[in-house]
């Protein structure tokens, strides 16, 4: 029975061809009552046309105040991140993990999860990047097969089939936020994204 909505959710959301048009099924579904406790819904950031595409974490305070993915002292530290290989927002699009904020920032629960996950895989179907890049353990946790924590999965290519028969290349890494509470961990995330740069040529 939990299930139930994601499959209707799923069979519904496959009749969307447009990220144009999913943005704006997104803003009309009425089927998730985080909806109606966020300020704003978080879409999407950057190019939408980009080989990479970036997900986030579940909206923080910041990002339900500004209606964008990695905003605040944590999308600073990944707009340096980026530069650190050379790129920019402009040369990826990043999504959130899901679309709103829980209330108090609780953790999502597994029916909350289990309804909005195939709204994700249906923007990386539509978006059809080259490859993906998830930050943090509860991406990491709701879209790679293999258990096990975030220091464990970051570091290694992981092909995602996320709906649409084409497995993508994922890699997990360190998220920004976690990355300013334990400094010393930065140079991890620093060989994920020399792994990523060198994916992306």
């Amino acid at each position: 029975p939990l299930a139930a909505p994601a499959m209707v959710a799923s069979a519904d959301l496959a009749s969307i061809t447009s990220l144009a048009a999913l943005r704006g099924a997104l803003e009309a579904f009425e089927g998730c009552a985080l909806k109606h406790t966020a300020s704003n819904m978080i879409f999407a950031d950057g190019n939408p046309t980009a080989r990479l595409m970036v997900v986030g974490d579940v909206p923080g305070r910041d990002e339900d105040r500004v209606g964008l993915p990695l905003v605040g002292p944590e999308g600073q530290l990944f707009d340096r991140m980026l530069a650190s290989i050379g790129l920019s927002r402009a040369d990826c699009y990043i999504v959130p993990l899901i679309p709103w904020r829980p209330p108090g920032n609780r953790t999502p629960t597994a029916e909350e999860m289990d309804l909005l996950l195939p709204w994700l895989r249906r923007h990386v179907q539509l978006a059809a990047p080259e490859m993906l890049m998830l930050l943090g353990g509860v991406p990491a946790k709701a879209l790679l097969p293999e258990g096990g924590g975030i220091l464990k999965l970051r570091g290694r290519w992981h092909d995602i089939d996320y709906g649409d028969g084409a497995p993508r290349p994922t890699l997990a890494t360190l998220h920004p936020a976690y990355l300013l509470r334990s400094p010393p961990q930065k140079r991890l995330a620093f060989a994920d994204l020399l792994a990523l740069a060198g994916k992306l040529g």
